[in-house]
C-alpha cells in the first residue's frame, strides 16, 4: 500500500514537471498537456460510452512501441471485426502521427497513472482484453484491469537481469506483474527471469515488428525519381542519421567509387539540419527537387515516411543513432537483405546483437573502421552476398509472432 502511495505520488510529480514545463514553453510538453486537456473535455461533451460495443484496448507509448503493436491490430481486425479498438499513446510523438490511424475506432491519449484515472478508464467502455507493449508498465492500470477481470497481455516484451524488477527493491513491482494474464516475450532470457519469480504464463514468439516490415516488404512500391537518380550505379543508403553519423559519412565520400551514390535519409529534416547536410555534401541535391538537372553523388531525403520502401535500392545500408543514445531500426533494411552498417550503441537490441553476432551487421567506432567495412562490402561480394543471405535467413527464422499471440488471445478469450 505504502509504495503504490509513493509510486502515484512519482506520477503525480511528473506530471506537475510536465505541465511547468509547458507553461516554460517545452513544445513536446504543450503537445503532451494540450492534448489530455482537449481530450477531457471532448470526453465530457460526449458523455458516457454506449456499453453494447465490446472493445480491445492497444496501448503504446510511442511511435516505435505502435509499429510492434500494428500487427497485432491489423491481425485482429481481420479475424474479428466484431470488437472495437481502442489505441493510446503516452508520448505525442505517437499520438500526432498516428492519431487517425484508420483502423483504430478510437485514438487518444493516456490519462495519467492514477488509480482514479485508470479506475475511469477501465469502466468507460465494455473492455474484453487489453495489449501493452513493450516496456509500458502502468501499475494502477494494470491493477484496475485485474480487477475489473480484463485480461491484459503483454506484447514483444523483452527484459533484462538488471531491470527494476528483480534489484533488491523489485519486490512491489514484481508483484505487480502477477495482473497480467500472458506475457509474449521476444527472447528466452526475458522467459526465464520472469519465470524464475513463479511466473509461467509465458510464451517466447520474437519481435512483431519482424512481421510488420516483412507486410512492408512484400507491398513495396517503385519510386521513379529514385531509380532516375541511382540510374546504373549502385547505391548506399544510409537512414535515421545524425550528425556524428553524417561526418563519417562525409569522411568516406572522397573515396566511394564512380559507380555508386550515397543516399542520406537524416533523423532531424528541420532546415537548420538540412544547411548543415548541404555544408557537409555540396554537391547533394535533395529529394522534393528531383529530378536534378545536373547529376550528383549525394541524394539526401528530406521528407518522412518513405525511408522503409527506399531500402529495396541498396546495396548495403548505414544505420543511424549509435554514436548518440542507440541505433534506429535495422529491422527495415534487413527484411530486403541489406547488410547493415551501425555504431557502437547497439546492444539493447537483440536483432542487432545477433546480426553483429553472425556477421550480418557491421559495428564501427569511427571513421576508420566505417571505410574499412564499406570498401570490403563494396570490393568483396562473396562477403557482401554472404552478409546479405545472413539478414534474410534472420527475418525467416523470426517472422510470425502474430500469429502466437492471436492464437494465444483466442485462448484465453474463447477457451
Amino acid at each position: 500500500m505504502i509504495v503504490r502511495l509513493v509510486y502515484t505520488l512519482g506520477i503525480r510529480f511528473y506530471a506537475l514537471g510536465v505541465h511547468l514545463a509547458a507553461l516554460l514553453g517545452h513544445a513536446k510538453a504543450k503537445l503532451w498537456v494540450g492534448g489530455r486537456k482537449s481530450q477531457r473535455l471532448l470526453c465530457q461533451s460526449k458523455g458516457a460510452m454506449p456499453d453494447d460495443a465490446s472493445w480491445i484496448w492497444f496501448h503504446a507509448a510511442s511511435l516505435g512501441e505502435f509499429e510492434q503493436g500494428r500487427p497485432v491490430i491489423e491481425a485482429l481486425k481481420q479475424k474479428h471485426p466484431e470488437f472495437k479498438i481502442l489505441l493510446s499513446f503516452f508520448s505525442p510523438s505517437g499520438y500526432e502521427i498516428r492519431k487517425n490511424y484508420p483502423l483504430a475506432d478510437e485514438v487518444l491519449y493516456l490519462p495519467t497513472d492514477t488509480p482514479r484515472h485508470a479506475e475511469q478508464w477501465v469502466k468507460s467502455r465494455r473492455f474484453v482484453a487489453a495489449f501493452f507493449i513493450k516496456y509500458e508498465f502502468w501499475f494502477n492500470y494494470m491493477r484496475a484491469l485485474k480487477r475489473a477481470g480484463v485480461p491484459l497481455f503483454y506484447v514483444s516484451l523483452i527484459l533484462k537481469p538488471d531491470s527494476f524488477f528483480f534489484r533488491w527493491y523489485g519486490a512491489w513491482f514484481r508483484r505487480q506483474l502477477c495482473n497480467v494474464e500472458h506475457f509474449f516475450v521476444q527472447d528466452e532470457t526475458t522467459a526465464q527471469l520472469l519465470k524464475s519469480h513463479g511466473m509461467d504464463n509465458v510464451t517466447i514468439c520474437g519481435d512483431t515488428r519482424f512481421d510488420r516490415v516483412a507486410a512492408i516488404a512484400e507491398q513495396v512500391k517503385p519510386f521513379p525519381e529514385m531509380e532516375r537518380f541511382i540510374a546504373n550505379r549502385h547505391c548506399i543508403i544510409a537512414g535515421s542519421t545524425w550528425p556524428p553519423d553524417e561526418k563519417l559519412l562525409a569522411a568516406f565520400l572522397p573515396e566511394m567509387p564512380e559507380g555508386y551514390c550515397l543516399v542520406v535519409a537524416p533523423h532531424d529534416i528541420s532546415s537548420s539540419h538540412l544547411s548543415q547536410i548541404k555544408a557537409m555534401f555540396p554537391e547533394a541535391r535533395l529529394y522534393t527537387d528531383l529530378p536534378a538537372e545536373k547529376p550528383s553523388k549525394v541524394l539526401v531525403v528530406n521528407t518522412i515516411g518513405i525511408l522503409s520502401q527506399l531500402y529495396q535500392y541498396a546495396q548495403f545500408v548505414y544505420v543511424g543513432g549509435g554514436f548518440g543514445v542507440n541505433i534506429h531500426n535495422i529491422q527495415e533494411p534487413v527484411t530486403f537483405g541489406c547488410p547493415v552498417v551501425i555504431g557502437p550503441k547497439y546492444k539493447s537490441f537483440k536483432e542487432a546483437v545477433d546480426l553483429v553476432a553472425n556477421q550480418g551487421a557491421f559495428s564501427i567506432n569511427d571513421a576508420g573502421e566505417l571505410s574499412a567495412v564499406f570498401n570490403r562490402l563494396i570490393s568483396d561480394a562473396d562477403f557482401r552476398e554472404k552478409a546479405s543471405a545472413t539478414c534474410k535467413n534472420y527475418l525467416k527464422s523470426q517472422v510470425g509472432a502474430t500469429k502466437t499471440i492471436l492464437k494465444g488471445f483466442e485462448k484465453a478469450l474463447f477457451l
